[in-house]
């Protein structure tokens, strides 16, 4: 397949294979789901799948991650159908890649390398791209001489054998030292996002977050009435975007951040510690649920996780499920002898689930097709005239 760039440049797609382990933490039903997401990874990536395999491992074999007669069953099968790549969910080590890549005899990755190169395609402004670059190279540094041995097979012949240990220490220095000059650089730039956050003004600040493709990105365009980048695959936002808002006569600031997945590479969230200062200087999160994935409560708890890592403190909250006109269930009969599970919820037991919790900080939309919008926005006036309110208790007369 062929896929048509905007600069009017066609790139062919490659084929690719997934690869997963099936665990005590990793049943069945999540490693097809885990998957399905890896797969959705690829697609974004620019790559069409295949074939999946996945293996009951007890634990990963430290050689080649996968069992010795697995392993050569898909190395049959990438030969037949000239795969070009095989993507594994997990992240390998320096030495499961180098076995890995040898016995395969393709191109390799793991979920981590993966959104490191999506990433990579995804960054627009010079911020983000440094943030990319410097997570790619604190990636590479342990794998450098499992890079040498591939690009030595790749050319082959004589005097191609690999470069010796001083040629691969000069590269560790070479790599080192630039991971160093983008520290810096980074630095630079958090301080001056800093003074420009400082320089905000004292408007309560309000900050998306959630899921990957969630629509965010498409709540953000409503609210703040503008035209921020929105689009069906991962990662399509990676740089901060902060917009002005006004609802009824009371201003605020909202941002829209990057969205969270699972397994996000630590060196991910390391380098991009600037892009999520909006969460941890944010009065308010608005958490965006898809409430139309089967596994969203997953989802939920993946982005709280990533929230306290990034975040320790306790900050008001306003869960928005997004997305119910795409929402389906199985009707459930009442005569079945099998007791009603979640896959029987309809829209009005998950409403009944959340609201019994807090009935003040949930609320259900279709940013896409505009649904509940005005009860959102009535909502999000409550909850943020509260903390101005609290915060500027004279200036409320303005309001």
């Amino acid at each position: 397949m062929i896929e048509k760039r905007k600069s009017n440049t066609l790139k062919v797609r490659e084929k690719a294979v997934l690869i997963g382990v099936i665990n005590q933490s990793q049943s069945e039903e999540k490693i097809a789901e885990y998957l399905d997401e890896l797969e959705f990874l690829a697609d974004t990536a620019g790559a069409d799948t295949l074939q999946r395999f996945t293996q009951k491992l007890e634990k990963p074999n430290p050689k080649t991650f996968l069992g010795t007669g697995k392993i050569e069953d898909i190395a049959a099968y990438i030969k037949q159908e000239e795969i070009d790549l095989a993507v594994f969910d997990d992240e390998l080590s320096p030495s499961q890649l180098k076995n890995v890549e040898r016995i395969l005899d393709c191109k390799v990755l793991d979920r981590t390398n993966l959104i490191l190169d999506i990433f990579a395609s995804r960054a627009q402004t010079s911020y983000a791209r440094t943030q990319v670059e410097l997570a790619q190279y604190e990636y590479l540094l342990p794998r450098l001489t499992n890079l040498w041995t591939h690009l030595s097979k790749q050319k082959g012949g004589i005097g191609m054998k690999g470069p010796g240990e001083t040629e691969i220490e000069t590269d560790r220095r070479i790599i080192r030292d630039k991971i160093s000059l983008l520290k810096k650089k980074l630095k630079q730039i958090d301080k001056q996002m800093a003074t420009q956050r400082g320089n905000r003004g004292a408007m309560v600040r309000a900050a998306l977050v959630g899921y990957t493709n969630v629509g965010k990105s498409t709540l953000m365009n409503i609210l703040s009435k503008s035209e921020v980048f929105a689009e069906n695959k991962l990662f399509a936002t990676l740089d901060t975007t902060v917009r002005k808002v006004v609802i009824k006569n009371l201003p605020f600031l909202l941002s829209d951040t990057v969205g969270f997945i699972r397994k996000l590479p630590t060196q991910l969230i390391e380098s991009f510690k600037s892009t999520l200062d909006e969460v941890r200087e944010a009065d308010i999160l608005l958490h965006v649920v898809d409430v139309s994935h089967p596994n969203f409560e997953e989802h939920i708890e993946t982005v709280n996780r990533t929230i306290s890592e990034i975040d320790k403190t306790e900050k008001p909250t306003l869960i928005i499920f997004n997305k119910i006109d795409a929402f389906e269930y199985e009707e459930y009969d009442e005569f079945d002898i099998e007791p009603k599970s979640r896959k029987n919820y309809s829209l009005e037991d998950w409403k009944k689930t959340y609201l019994n919790r807090n009935k003040t900080n949930v609320i259900f939309i279709s940013a896409k097709e505009k649904l509940n919008l005005e009860e959102l926005k009535e909502q999000l006036y409550e909850s943020i005239s509260k903390i101005h309110t609290e915060r500027f208790p004279y200036n409320n007369f303005l309001y």
